[in-house]
């Protein structure tokens, strides 16, 4: 497993969310985190899903 980071800022820059979870690989993890961001209601706030090696998985400005 791979630790994957989510997250998600408002207009403001402060951060909604900062969290970690795992993922066997970058497309669980993009599917994941699309699935926490639409659980919390952040698809549409600027977010952002890095892997281990700082390779950008999501983004949305």
């Amino acid at each position: 497993m791979r630790t994957y980071v989510l997250t998600v800022f408002d207009k403001s820059g402060e951060k909604l969310l900062d969290e970690s979870f795992e993922a066997v690989n970058d497309q669980e993890a993009k599917r994941l985190g699309e699935e926490r961001l639409a659980k919390e209601g952040y698809l549409e706030h600027t977010h952002r899903c890095v892997s281990p090696d700082a390779k950008l998985i999501l983004f949305h400005r």
